[in-house]
């Protein structure tokens, strides 16, 4: 469904733009239909540049993005928003305050479908009814009247009045209680499962990735640096980063004791440009990494590790 081919995005700096930053480097990766895709990383590692790029908010620097097997600059924009559509980590952010709810439907209809009002609002029942609201107690509301849980369901039940087949979610549910995020998560499942909607989960909480994506990208300064089936990625972790990510989480089984293998950090940590980018905060790192290409290597079947001592093909 969505197919990113070597993308790449470079902030540049400056009067002249002579420097720059690279936020995206080469990201090459497939989402399927109903399938759900984790993007995971520490923040400033690319993920929400990635979505911003597959909704067309900004133009890539290199590379492709295709929907449907169609280069996505290809689509009309309104013809490319009723198959994408994204949800955004601050559902309050998403309304005008002065207005009532109701009005993001009536901007699809009037923007995008133009349907009779009688069939429109049918359809606007029935999805919102889908994401586990009763629609007395949407219509005639003002967005202050509503908790954040709920207006994040409004958010996704307008993707699918509009019809979509893919949804970028990027950190939807980090600011939502605990048992309001379980809830979420279990709708966008069952999305999932009986719609074939495919999505993006952009997050940095491991556990809720694991909890809901059948795959798992794991991204380190605009890279990818391991991804596959999220059973492989989480239980036999490959990469150092991706090794230090799932220490750092804490369980409630045994006390938590950091291993100073893995978190071990050079004083004076440096970026290098060239060859690994984990370099400076691997432990195992060699002379050889500097030279490193960065490509993935297949380790097992639907598991991709970036790294030169994985010995992988």
């Amino acid at each position: 469904m969505i197919k990113l081919e070597n993308l790449t995005k470079i902030y540049s700096l400056g009067i002249l733009g002579r420097g720059g930053i690279v936020a995206v480097d080469r990201v090459s990766f497939e989402i399927g239909n109903g399938e759900i895709v984790s993007l995971v990383g520490e923040s400033g590692s690319g993920k929400t540049t990635i979505g911003k790029l597959i909704l067309r908010l900004m133009k890539p620097t290199h590379g492709k993005i295709y929907f449907m097997g169609e280069e996505v600059s290809r689509y009309k924009p309104l013809d490319y928003y009723k198959g994408v559509q994204g949800v955004f980590q601050d559902p309050f952010s998403s309304f005008n305050p002065v207005y009532k709810v109701d009005r993001v439907f009536e901007n699809v209809n009037r923007y995008l479908l133009d349907l009779p009002k009688s069939e429109f609002w049918g359809k606007v029942e029935e999805s919102l009814k889908s994401v586990g609201l009763n629609p007395k107690d949407v219509f005639g509301k003002y967005p202050h009247q509503m908790s954040g849980g709920q207006l994040q369901r409004v958010l996704i039940a307008r993707a699918l009045v509009i019809g979509a087949k893919f949804l970028v979610a990027d950190e939807i549910i980090s600011m939502l209680d605990a048992s309001t995020r379980v809830d979420v998560l279990n709708i966008l499942g069952e999305l999932r499962d009986n719609m074939g909607l495919g999505i993006l989960f952009i997050t940095h909480d491991l556990s809720l990735g694991y909890y809901i994506s059948d795959s798992t990208v794991i991204m380190y300064r605009g890279s990818v640096v391991e991804m596959g089936d999220t059973e492989k990625v989480f239980k036999n972790p490959i990469h150092p980063y991706t090794k230090m990510l799932l220490e750092s989480v804490p369980t409630l089984d045994k006390r938590w004791k950091p291993s100073e293998e893995i978190f071990r950090v050079e004083s004076g940590e440096r970026f290098f440009t060239k060859g690994c980018k984990y370099y400076s905060r691997c432990p195992f790192r060699r002379k050889e990494c500097l030279s490193f290409d960065g490509k993935l290597r297949k380790v097992e079947k639907n598991h991709w590790v970036a790294c030169i001592l994985t010995g992988g093909d």
